[in-house]
């Protein structure tokens, strides 16, 4: 479904970006590229994966330190498959829970405002 969402807004400036992590009960102990081929087999995954970091703990990314202490929604991460969105001016606009659907009204209503916001104006 992340795959579809770019599919989807790709052609407008947005992008998924995928941070595989082991951090909840080993459900990624894989390399990268054990992990992108099961998401392209399972998920259809065409977006950029990245290595695996870790989401929770001391040895947490920076991403993720940055992403669980915005205003917005503050917080470690609950699992994987956490979804957060960044608008191109850098700022978090969004963040939901694994079990979120990606293809949910809420994340696209979010992202259509995202992209209407950084859009051009004339």
């Amino acid at each position: 479904m992340l795959a579809a969402l770019e599919k989807r807004y790709g052609p407008k400036g947005f992008r998924v970006l995928g941070f595989p992590c082991n951090d909840f009960a080993n459900e990624e102990p894989g390399d990268l590229p054990e992990i992108a081929a099961f998401c392209r087999r399972e998920y259809g995954a065409t977006y950029q994966l990245f290595d695996k970091v870790h989401c929770v703990g001391r040895e947490i990314h920076p991403i993720y330190h940055w992403l669980t202490t915005q205003p917005l929604k503050p917080g470690k991460v609950e699992w994987n498959f956490a979804k957060f969105l960044i608008g191109r001016d850098g700022t978090l606009v969004g963040r939901w829970a694994p079990a979120t659907d990606p293809d949910s009204r809420l994340i696209r209503n979010a992202i259509d405002q995202a992209l209407k916001e950084a859009a051009p104006r004339d």
